[in-house]
């Protein structure tokens, strides 16, 4: 067998999509299973839609996610360039090889006499197919008129008649009839090629033997036989991927909240939660293990196993499933991404970080156990670097009842004798006080962390206490006793 080449094609018209870094995974782990090679091409020829940054977007998001390429942008390759907009002279070369051999002629229809069609067959409530006005023009007054300056387009010849079948390595062979196509456009008058055209040139000279892509592309995928057949160029293998939706089924967009990676990574999720929830949309392990790694995937990854079904698209798995990874990763894969989301809060700056950086750590790995995202972390500490200014409701009328002040009076004194203050002495110096008064360790603790941090719920207090030191627990304890006699 030949080397396996697949390719991630993003159109540069905005961030990298969720529906976008499935598709890059699914080609990067078969890439991987089948050693062969990932190719990322950057189709950029829809010059209206093109936004200034996307690019290099696209690229950060796919490296913070862990799919490197193989082949494109920045690591060159023997195919190139890889970016469309460079490869006009090749597109106008197949066009002309088409037009030359009579499989392919000019279209000199003007936008109105196009929509004055569509009108007719509008009203006829039939859908739009064009109507092969140009089709049977004589070839060489059609290029005397293209030579003399009249705009056109190229449209490709079709059979009028019969039918063509996909055979879809995901779903099976879905056959399409000729009547459904018309000679579509494969050269705007502008000179720019069709997304059909560009891609076969494309694919067939970076030698691609295997296309998988989103389903919705499934419909495209005639077309572009049909054009492969004109060509005289051998198609690879195509693979359609099952449709992501929205919860609600509907068609996923911005309204269901976060869409693109960088959104997500704003918003404190891991690359490897991500990536781990992406490989379950459409496709699965086999059992009922939800958590792999990328490492992990890779071994298991057959595309056989990829679903038909669409794909339903749930933050609150993917939630959950980020503070799975948030709690077991290793720290020091935590601690670079935790330190935006506090530079961010301004919790902290980068001279604080550069001299703090065990206090830091142990901060990051007591609070993130509790927690979802990185932004939750950042939230959940900020009462390590700034004084509590309110308390939570619900927790004064239940913890900051009268006596709870001669309660935390007693806890001042005994951790003002604690000479050590470390998890042991204080948690000891604690056992002690419920001890001493007859209660249940909770009872001592609750109104403690409400003092020390504003809220109800914390990471363990006694870590929360050495955390803060000794000064600011005190200061703090003190501050509420004031606060509950003023009740």
């Amino acid at each position: 067998m030949s080397e396996i080449r697949v390719r991630f094609a993003p159109s540069p018209t905005g961030y990298l999509h969720i529906g976008g870094a499935r598709t890059a995974l699914f080609n990067w782990l078969f890439a991987r299973k089948m050693g062969g090679k990932l190719i990322l091409r950057i189709e950029d020829t829809d010059t209206e839609r093109l936004k200034e940054d996307s690019v290099s977007q696209i690229l950060t998001s796919l490296k913070w996610l862990g799919l490197n390429w193989d082949e494109g942008p920045e690591a060159g390759g023997a195919c190139g360039p890889y970016y469309q907009s460079e490869r006009r002279e090749l597109y106008s070369k197949y066009a002309q090889q088409l037009l030359d051999e009579g499989k392919a002629y000019y279209c000199f229809c003007t936008p109105t006499d196009l929509e004055a069609e569509r009108e007719k067959q509008r009203a006829a409530k039939q859908p739009f197919r064009y109507a092969r006005t140009c089709r049977d023009l004589d070839p060489e007054e059609a290029k005397a008129r293209a030579a003399a300056g009249e705009p056109y387009s190229v449209r490709i010849k079709i059979p009028t008649e019969g039918s063509i079948t996909v055979h879809d390595l995901i779903h099976g062979d879905v056959t399409f009839n000729m009547d459904q196509f018309d000679d579509f456009v494969i050269v705007k008058s502008n000179g720019m090629p069709t997304y059909n055209f560009a891609v076969v040139v494309d694919d067939h000279l970076m030698g691609m033997t295997h296309v998988l892509r989103a389903e919705e592309h499934l419909s495209n995928t005639p077309k572009q036989l049909l054009i492969y057949e004109a060509l005289g160029f051998e198609p690879p293998k195509f693979g359609h991927m099952p449709m992501i939706l929205a919860p609600d089924r509907s068609k996923l967009s911005k309204r269901h909240g976060a869409t693109s990676v960088e959104e997500f990574r704003a918003q404190g999720y891991l690359p490897e939660a991500i990536v781990n929830y992406l490989t379950l949309l459409g496709w699965g392990p086999g059992d009922e293990r939800e958590i792999f790694t990328l490492e992990e995937t890779v071994k298991l990854f057959e595309l056989e196993q990829m679903s038909k079904k669409a794909a339903v698209y749930d933050t609150k798995k993917l939630t959950w499933m980020n503070g799975q990874y948030l709690s077991e990763l290793p720290l020091a894969k935590i601690l670079p991404e935790a330190e935006t989301f506090f530079l961010k809060d301004g919790l902290v700056t980068k001279e604080w970080l550069a001299e703090n950086k065990e206090y830091f750590a142990k901060l990051v790995d007591t609070v993130r156990v509790r927690v979802k995202t990185l932004q939750e972390v950042a939230d959940a500490a900020a009462y390590f670097f700034k004084d509590v200014e309110a308390y939570d409701e619900k927790g004064v009328a239940k913890h900051f009842k009268p006596e709870a002040a001669e309660l935390l009076e007693k806890c001042i004194a005994a951790l003002e004798a604690d000479e050590v203050f470390d998890l042991s002495s204080t948690e000891a110096a604690y056992n002690k006080i419920a001890a001493d008064n007859g209660l249940a360790l909770g009872k001592v603790i609750h109104p403690t962390r409400l003092a020390l941090t504003g809220r109800t719920v914390s990471p363990g207090m006694f870590d929360v206490m050495v955390l803060l030191g000794k000064e600011k627990t005190l200061a703090r304890m003190r501050k509420a006793v004031e606060y509950i006699k003023s009740l």
